[in-house]
Order: C-alpha cells, then structure tokens, then sequence
C-alpha cells in the first residue's frame, strides 16, 4: 500500500517561498511516499480498515513542518512516541478485516476513528482509573502493553495512521458513521471532539462573553459548539485569515483580527466590557482590569495567545490551553494579579451533553444529524495522497490559499 512514513529520510524539495520557514521546514522533513506492507491485525480484538478520507490535524502538521522549536529535546512527552511511524488520526474509512474475538463491528461497515492507544488497544486488563472514567487521553499506560509507546494512531510505530490506504485499529476505536452523513461531515469529528472537551469541562457562565483565539479547525469547531451548546453567551472570535474570519462570522461571532496586538487589546476589551489600564510611556500593552471575558479557549497555544488571553480575562476568569505550540517566554503577571485559572485540555473522551454521557465523537455525529451543529465550509481542500507537498503548501500559506482544514481522499 501507499503511504507518507515519518521518521525516515526525506526526498529533495525546493520550497517555492523560501522567506516562508513552514516551507522551509516542509523541504526538510524526514517523511515520504513509499510503499509498506499492508498492516494485519494486531490481536484478535483488532480490525485493519481501508481509508476514505483523513484530516490534517495541526499536531500532524507541526512535526512535519518542523516547527516544534528549539527546546524539543526538554519535551516532558518524548517517551510517548516511537517512529518510524503513519501519521493521521482525523480518519473516515471502511472495516475491510476483522479479528475473531470483534464482537461490535462488521466487515463494510463506514465508521470514524477514535485514536487513543488507551488500556483497551493495549490489551491491558483491568484498564487503568482514567480509561474506566472515560478520559482515555489520559491513560496511565501508553508505553505498555502490546504496543511500541505512543498515545494515539499515527504516533506509535506499531500503529500506524490515516496517511495510508490501510490502518489497524483496536474495535473498541471505530465508531460508525449514520448513513446520512457525509465522509466529508463524518472527518471533521476529531478536531469537534477536541473543542467539546475543553467547551463541556470548562463551560462558560450563563450570559457570559468568551473569547476563542484562533479561527482554524479547533477554533472553528468551539464556535460552532458555543453556539449550539450555549446560545445565550456572546462570542468574539481571534481569526488571522480572511476564511477563517468569514466563517467565524456566519457561525454568528464577532470577529477581531490578531494583529496589530494593541488594536487587537481595544477592540476585545471595547467589546467584551473591558477597562484597559495604561501606564508607562505608552510602549507597554496595556491590561483590562476590570476585565471582560469570562473564559479565553486558546486554540493557538503560542505565547502571546497565552499574554493576550490573561489581559483581557475577567478577575479569576478561566483560560484554557487546547493549542499545542513550542515553548516560549510571556509575561503572565496578570495570571496571579487577576488570580486566573490556566488549565490544559487535553483532546477527548467520554463526554456530558444535554446530560447524556457519550463518546464526543458520538456526539458530533448526533448533533450533526439532528442539524444542531453545521461545519459546512470548514473543509476547504483536499488532495491525493501524492499531492502531499501540495497539501502541506497550502496549510504553510494559509494568507492566500484560504485553507481552514485540509485532508486526504483516497476514494
């Protein structure tokens, strides 16, 4: 079968904007085409599916543009990956094999994955306290097991991911997909999952103003969700590109642009109810106390999304971190001053909505279903998959290729 293999070396490319350091980074990765045996079954609770369509998530995106800066070597999580390895866990497909003791799925069945290499794939039994509470992105054994470390498809060499025509996935990780709904509707269920999950652990107040930094996928999907789950709060919205501000807006946000930051600082605080202080000779940004937004969902995770949120945050106001970014340095004084709440959210699980306990990609499917929950025009571009340099061109030129999501279609 085809397939991009991480982890190896990668073909000469010259990038077309070499001023453009995701480019730059894009002609440097150790990933390419190549041609691997199709995968088997790895226990007898397993099944191997053929892809249809597989997303690019941003986590995807930043290991093969490189851009993980320069302090990776310190990264706490380094003992959770193994490489060689198939990216791509944002994946439709279809069961092609079954193993003998899968009792929940059948052979054509059409079905989304959930990628988390938890207790259940593992083969590890009794599964451990987070996995029987459902939060199986929080497994305490994902380098355990039957598996090479790794937390999810496309991160363990011995399971790999969607940037192939075949993947293996324990059965407990295939969720069928409701025949009305599109391959193109039923991919986008990873990256709502992941916004679910920081929406419903850290809702907001009734008749509160929010703000979600960052207008691509994860951002997206929080809008879409706030709206629909929390009709009552007012959403202002931190979108970079003009496709990302024109869909944030017909998910019915107001819509602020990043840069220049202090006009960005204004305008958030103007809108939200803000009071900006300024002092000094004017240089400084200033910081609104009394702030306006009761929660920040920072779907960037850079530094200065981290800076901006805690400014404009209400007094013990609550900023959750979703974005994955490099380290880097930002002045977080208002974080003690306001007494902010600085929480993680780490992608999904089983999760509560409109009281009803179930997986969030289940969820997206019903709400999907029921019309509660539009994401038409988040899927911009697809591409095969040797028109990978070209997908990853568009996704490094975000300006004027208007990309939001990108994916593979291998049908």
């Amino acid at each position: 079968m085809q397939a991009l293999l991480y982890g190896v070396r990668g073909e000469h490319w010259t990038p077309p904007d070499p001023d453009n350091h995701l480019m730059v980074g894009l002609s440097r990765s150790p990933m390419r085409l190549t041609e691997l045996d199709r995968p088997g079954l790895v226990r007898d609770d397993w099944c191997v599916a053929r892809t249809r369509l597989t997303g690019i998530c941003g986590s995807d995106a930043k290991m093969v543009f490189m851009d993980f800066g320069e302090d990776l070597g310190d990264s706490a999580l380094n003992g959770y990956f193994s490489f060689p390895t198939v990216f791509g866990h944002e994946v439709v497909a279809d069961v092609v094999e079954l193993g003998p003791a899968v009792k929940c799925l059948e052979v054509g069945q059409r079905v989304v994955l959930n990628p988390w290499l938890s207790c259940g794939p593992r083969g590890i039994d009794p599964p451990c306290g987070a996995c029987q509470e459902g939060d199986y992105s929080l497994c305490w054994h994902f380098t355990d097991g039957v598996l090479a470390p790794g937390i999810h498809t496309g991160t363990s060499r011995d399971a790999p991911g969607g940037f192939a025509e075949y993947l293996p996935a324990h059965e407990s990780m295939l969720i069928a997909v409701p025949d009305a709904l599109s391959d193109e509707v039923a991919v986008l269920g990873d990256p709502f999952a992941v916004s679910l999950h920081s929406v419903t652990r850290h809702p907001p107040p009734p008749g509160g103003k929010v703000l979600v930094y960052g207008g691509g996928a994860l951002g997206t999907c929080a809008t879409a969700i706030l709206r629909s789950l929390h009709p009552d709060v007012e959403v202002m919205v931190v979108a970079r590109w003009t496709a990302q501000a024109d869909l944030a807006r017909r998910l019915g946000a107001a819509v602020v642009a990043p840069f220049p930051v202090r006009q960005l600082l204004e305008e958030a605080a103007a809108w939200s109810g803000g009071v900006l202080a300024r002092f000094g000779d004017g240089e400084a940004l200033p910081m609104a106390h009394p702030g306006g937004f009761d929660v920040v969902y920072d779907t960037v995770g850079t530094a200065q999304t981290a800076e901006i949120g805690v400014r404009l945050l209400k007094a013990r106001g609550t900023m959750v971190k979703s974005g994955v970014h490099a380290p880097e340095r930002w002045e977080w004084s208002p974080l003690y001053f306001k007494e902010i709440s600085w929480v993680g959210s780490n992608a999904f699980g089983v999760e509560e909505v409109d009281g009803v306990r179930a997986h969030g990609i289940e969820h997206y499917l019903r709400l999907t279903t029921e019309g509660r929950v539009d994401l038409s025009g988040m899927l911009t571009h697809s591409f095969r998959l040797e028109e990978w340099r070209e997908a990853f061109t568009v996704l490094a030129d975000q300006e004027k290729s208007g990309a939001i999501k990108v994916a593979f279609d291998f049908r």
